[in-house]
This record gives structure tokens, sequence and C-alpha cells, in this order.
């Protein structure tokens, strides 16, 4: 059922808005009926599960794609974006929740893809490089222009998307998840600039499932629930119990570490680990770091953004080939083994990027699901269907994704439950210890509580899990002990009655300020 909820603010403050819109794919209705405003000025923060229609309708009204019904309005007046150029041209940029770089291009060549600034000669390589430096110094980071996108981590090809869309001086600059790989340092870096483009006049749409992150900044709040909007205030009105009641309809919390017991044995040995810095001559990334994971426990991993946890985690599951020290999986060292020979030892990873390196976008859901398992359903070079779909069924269940079956595309799912079924890939391997590095980036906080059960559950079983995180809050949830990387050493180490202050002072972080 469409809730239509009618602003009651000055026409005239809003910029964009979409009228009764509805999105039909086949036989599922995405968007049923939405209203929604955009002011001049203001942040708009839009709250809601993956899947309840965010990024649907954030598409439409950037031009992405067209509604089924309903219109758009400008400046008051119907308008149809033939494209994302056009919208771009009428003032409406987006940051994409999933990154849209080339990264065998160099950062100035991402930001002026299809924009180059040209003169008589040519292109004005010179003039963009020193645009890019202008606004890298606007965002306080660091990059050189001319790095190619895939030398740089995660968080900082995130810093590019947004300095692209800032480089089109947009009158509307919709974030769909812009700091899903920031630190807290760098998120208070954004906004500042979002601060500075409101003072400015320009108008923003906040997507975040990091909701305590969100109230920082927004000025107004809008949930949608299964393609319909359910509720709509101003931030002086709300708190995080409101949104979650709406998005979800309870309140969720992110669970609790499994009943405490004496751990005894030793799964996952690492003594004295380093790895190289990618910049010639830089310190090491990980530095004669040693941490032992025990059967059964839960390790949180925390630290900002180069601490070196990801460096850490894909060492340690043969991604990355250390200067020195060892791992070893229940006594037996497995340094030199390849990623699937540890696999087949039982050594798991569940990477960062699921995009780029946990799917195969070509593949169906139930491939995707049984890829890390394959060699188990061969026998003689014939694979035997009938095991593969029992697995992939299981792993759905198991799991909990929801999926219209194994044969489904990969990208008919949610960002949820498609990292529901990267971690489920390597669940299906049966590991024995399981390394998880930002296992909730870019999913709601429904998804993040099922993720974090299902870790739970592995480990009340025996599974040893370690599991990097960026927000204080994932650290307090499941895990038994909390690691905080600063550097690349081990700087602190807490149990589950440490406080948000510790372990933010222990990696050298500073709150965010509204």
């Amino acid at each position: 059922m469409s809730v239509a909820l009618q602003m009651d603010h000055d026409p005239h403050e809003t910029v964009l808005s979409a009228r009764n819109v509805t999105k039909i794919y086949g036989s599922t209705h995405a968007l049923k009926g939405v209203d929604f405003d955009i002011r001049r000025g203001k942040v708009t923060t839009l709250f809601g599960e993956n899947g309840a229609g965010k990024s649907t309708l954030m598409k439409i009204l950037s031009g992405v794609e067209q509604p089924t019904g309903g219109t758009i309005e400008l400046d008051g007046k119907p308008v149809s974006f033939a494209s994302s150029t056009d919208a771009r041209a009428r003032g409406v940029s987006i940051i994409h929740q999933e990154l849209s770089l080339a990264p065998n291009l160099n950062v100035r060549d991402n930001i002026f893809m299809g924009r180059e600034i040209r003169t008589t000669r040519g292109v004005d390589f010179a003039e963009e490089e020193r645009q890019v430096r202008q606004l890298m110094d606007g965002l306080n980071q660091d990059i050189d222009p001319l790095t190619p996108v895939e030398q740089l981590r995660l968080g900082q090809q995130q810093v590019v998307e947004i300095a692209r869309a800032l480089s089109i001086n947009a009158r509307i600059l919709i974030m769909d998840e812009p700091t899903s790989a920031l630190s807290a340092h760098e998120v208070e870096l954004l906004f500042r600039v979002v601060h500075d483009l409101t003072s400015r006049g320009v108008a923003i749409v906040y997507i975040s499932h990091h909701l305590e992150e969100a109230l920082h900044i927004t000025d107004h709040a809008v949930v949608l629930r299964d393609g319909a909007m359910t509720a709509r205030a101003d931030v002086a009105d709300i708190d995080l119990a409101w949104i979650v009641r709406h998005m979800a309809g309870e309140n969720f919390d992110l669970g609790s570490p499994p009943a405490h017991r004496e751990f005894s044995d030793v799964v996952l040995s690492i003594q004295d680990l380093t790895v190289a810095s990618t910049v010639r001559g830089g310190p090491p990334v990980v530095d004669h770091l040693s941490l032992d994971v025990h059967a059964g426990e839960i390790v949180c991993i925390y630290g900002l953004m180069g601490a070196g946890r990801t460096e850490l985690l894909e060492c340690v599951a043969g991604r990355v080939a250390p200067l020195s020290g060892s791992v070893r999986l229940l006594g037996q060292d497995v340094g030199k083994l390849t990623i699937a020979e540890r696999i087949g030892r039982g050594l798991a990873l569940v990477p960062e990027d699921r995009q780029r390196d946990g799917l195969v976008q070509t593949m169906t859901v139930g491939r995707n699901l049984s890829l890390a398992s394959i060699a188990s359903f061969v026998r003689h070079f014939v694979l035997s269907s009938s095991r593969e779909g029992g697995l992939v069924d299981h792993s759905i269940q198991d799991v909990h994704i929801k999926t219209a079956g194994g044969a489904a595309a990969i990208g008919s799912l949610s960002g949820g439950n498609q990292q529901k079924v990267v971690i489920g890939k390597m669940l299906a391997t049966q590991p024995k210890a399981i390394l998880l590095d930002e296992p909730s980036r870019g999913i709601d906080i429904g998804a993040k509580t099922e993720v974090f059960r299902i870790l739970s559950r592995r480990a009340e079983a025996g599974l040893a899990v370690v599991f990097t995180t960026s927000e204080v809050s994932e650290c307090l949830s499941i895990a038994h002990r909390i690691i905080v990387m600063r550097r690349g050493r081990i700087a602190a180490q807490f149990n589950a009655n440490a406080t948000k202050d510790d372990i933010m002072a222990a990696s050298g972080e500073a709150v965010v300020a509204a």
C-alpha cells in the first residue's frame, strides 16, 4: 500500500520532486506511488532496507532509469531525463553505491571522462590535473591525479568517485552510500564538504546504512519500505529507534557474543607477519604482527583506513605474499599454499569488495554459491548437477538469501543478499577459519543482523571467525575479542566489555562531529 506524504514546507524550496512515481520490473513493483522532495540547501536522507527501492528511486531522479508511472518535476515543472548525461546537464549528479570507475585509467582521466577540457591543440591535461589537485586539496586527500585507480585502496577510490561528482558543480547531488568504505576521519572531512555545499544552496540526497552517522548530517529523513514511503520527519523529531522502527518494523540489535566458554585449540596462528607497503620505500602495511584465533572464537579487527586490516587478511588468505612471518592452520604451515589450496585446507576469505572480488556478475546465484566448492562435485571430469543443486538449495536456506532460486541472475539481488551469497559461498567450503573483510559494507541493519547471526551460529559450532569493521558499534556486537590495529601493528586488545571511547582512542580516531 502506498503512503503518499505531502511536504508542508514552502514549495519554492523544492528543487526536484517525484510525484506518485512507480517502477515495475516484470512482476516486481519496486516503487509504489512514491512522493519525494529534494530541498535547496538541505540534506534529505533516504533510509530503507536493501530492496526497499532507494537506489531505484535515485536512478529515476538522476536519469539512469525511466519511471513506469508518475512524474518528475524540476523547479516545479515536469521534466523527463533522457539519460544520466541529460540529468547532469541540468545539474543533477549521482554517486552510485557501487563504484563506476575505470580501474585502468588514472584519477585525472576518471574525473574528466567524457567531458575532457579541450583546446585547439587537443585535451588540456595540465589544466585537468590542476583542477583535480584542487579537488583533492578541498577533500584533504593526498591522492596524486596521475595514479592509476586500480592502485588505490577501496576507500581512496570512493574519494575519487566523490571528487568526480563534485567537479560537475551540481545543483543536486545524490550520494548513494558515499561513506561505505571511508574511515571516520574521512567521513568527517566529507561532512565538512557537504556543509559547504549546502551553504551554497546545493541540494543533497544522502543514502546510508550507517544510521548514527546519517543522523549527524541530515536535515530531513524519509523512509522507504517495500517500495512505498512509510514515514518522513525533520531531524529534530527523530532518533535511531524511530529510523529502525519505520525501516524494519521492529527494533534490531546486532546480537551479542556467543555464550562465553574457555577457548583451547588454536585454529589460526599468525606469527610475526610483515607485509610490504604498496608505495616504494614506504613502511610495512603490516608490521611484525602476531595473533592466535581459537575454535569458536569471534575476533573483530578495528582500525582506520591504512591501519593494515585488509592487507593482513589478504596475506593470511594467500592473496598477498608476506615479507616475513608465518601462517598456520591447525598447526600446519600454509604459507606456501595457493589460495585454492588454503580454501581446501579450511581457510576462507570473504573479500571487502564483493562486486570486484566476491561475485561473478555473469553467473547465476547458484553458480556463484557453488563456485568455491566446484571440485567436490566433479568426478572423472563430469559435474554432478544434483549434488551441486543440493548445496545451492542448502546454502540459500542456511544464510537466508532472498532470491527466486539458484537460477536467478546475481544482479537481481539486493546488496545485502549479494553479500550473503559471498558469505554462503565460502561457508559451503566447510572452513575451519573464516576471514571477513568489512562483511556489513553497504548492507542495511536487517541484513547486517542476519549476517552476524550466521557468524555467531557457526562460531558456536566451532568455527574460528575473524572480521574487520570500520563501525565501532559492530566491534561491540558479537565479538569475543576486539583487536585495534594502527599503522600495521596491534595497538590494543579488548574484550566485549570495552567502550566505544576505548576503541576509538586506541585507533587514534576522533568522534565525528555534527
